[in-house]
């Protein structure tokens, strides 16, 4: 078998090695084991390159981008390896804002093929050691990385980081990482290194001390980015109280990096914010995509995540809010319902992938609703007829998937 095409090479990757993004639980393989053997068959390209690794809950992606844009601005030659993808896989792995080449997606599975492989990698090994292998072709000075599930045992671990930051902890994926925040925490910690500073953005009194203990025993300098107060000086392109707690996680890994010998300049921190997407192809957060009415598009997906969405909007909302919310089966779509505002307006929608709530689902949902929810299975369609009736000064908002906002572009 031989790829030709990149639709060849993104076909060949869902159906070989499906991703947790496609079919969900079972494409998580808790182990190291399988992207050690990928490595070594690349020559361990990771031994060659220099990291900055990040986990948590809510806003390491957000986190991840200020951080590689910034450091892009800094005249750095940033890998960005982040996910799920919105609408190309190759939005996955960046050089300084640059998508890899469809070229290079194509030539790494063939590679693949051809190794005829005893064991079989997940589409997330798989993704992150073609990266590795990119952001070592380009030459990159610095690759910031962020976990997909977990920390201790996601494939990203096998790095060894100049720096490890945690974003903050609440309950996710806990079919995977542990039922309690304790156990979440853990799991997430397992991306301290012996020695290796560390950067916390936000605790809890179970979080600090469960954080304390491992740095201790792992020789880690920790540092604690909710004790810095966010510079209201700070020209912040995000929406959202949630995103000034983001950068100032942001602000103290810079400190640290400034101190191990890089040249970051509050220059470069002003542009690498007013040039996120275009160094980093950062979107869906909070996105503006019309106003009058304002229409906002959000990737937020958890309880928590939602929650400070919908503070954000309450902040920013000057008349109704029009909720359009999309999510997948596996989520706890009816306590995230729940905490929708009594007088909003809301519509439910599914999407194309195949991991949506059904309309059929939808339909069962609604009628256990009294706020009588009105049903889409198409976001643009949703978003068109709920403009039509909303007045100018009212707002709009999209959320609960990835997949969701996915299918909007």
């Amino acid at each position: 078998m031989q790829i030709k095409t990149y639709q060849e090479a993104t076909n060949w990757l869902f159906q070989q090695f499906p991703s947790y993004q496609e079919i969900g639980a079972s494409a998580y393989k808790p182990d190291l084991g399988n992207v050690r053997l990928l490595c070594a068959l690349f020559e361990n390209p990771q031994n060659e390159l220099k990291f900055i690794h990040i986990a948590g809950t809510n806003g390491k992606g957000s986190t991840s981008s200020m951080l590689a844009s910034i450091l892009t601005e800094s005249n750095e030659k940033v890998g960005l390896f982040t996910s799920p993808h919105i609408t190309d896989f190759r939005e996955r792995i960046r050089v300084n804002g640059d998508k890899i080449a469809e070229e290079e997606v194509i030539q790494f599975c063939n590679q693949i093929i051809n190794a005829k492989l005893s064991f079989e990698p997940s589409f997330f090994e798989i993704t992150f050691v073609l990266a590795l292998l990119h952001f070592q072709k380009s030459k990159c000075t610095i690759c910031v990385i962020e976990t997909g599930l977990g920390g201790r045992l996601d494939a990203t671990n096998i790095i060894t980081p100049l720096l490890s930051v945690i974003t903050n902890i609440s309950l996710e994926h806990t079919q995977f990482l542990g039922s309690t925040i304790a156990e979440i925490a853990g799991e997430k910690a397992g991306i301290i290194k012996n020695t290796i500073p560390v950067v916390i953005g936000e605790t809890t009194p179970t979080t600090k001390q469960l954080f304390q203990k491992k740095a201790e025993i792992n020789h880690s300098p920790i540092f604690w980015a909710e004790d810095i107060p966010f510079d209201e000086q700070v020209e912040m392109p995000l929406l959202g109280a949630y995103q000034k707690r983001n950068f100032t996680t942001v602000q103290c890994s810079l400190d640290i990096l400034n101190k191990i010998g890089f040249d970051i300049s509050n220059k470069s921190i002003s542009n690498g914010l007013q040039n996120l997407s275009k160094n980093t192809g950062f979107f869906g957060r909070m996105h503006v995509i019309s106003k009058e009415p304002l229409a906002i598009l959000d990737v937020s997906h958890n309880l928590e995540g939602i929650q400070q969405t919908l503070e954000t909007i309450r902040i920013l909302n000057q008349g109704k809010l029009h909720i359009i919310y999309g999510t997948s089966s596996d989520k706890n779509y009816s306590e995230i319902i729940s905490i929708f505002p009594a007088d909003a307006a809301v519509s439910l929608c599914s999407f194309k992938n195949a991991r949506s709530l059904s309309y059929d689902d939808l339909e069962k949902i609604s009628k256990e609703m009294t706020s009588h929810p009105r049903l889409f299975n198409n976001v643009k369609v949703a978003l068109t007829s709920i403009q039509s009736i909303a007045n100018k000064e009212d707002t709009i908002l999209v959320f609960g998937s990835f997949f969701l906002i996915s299918d909007y572009f």
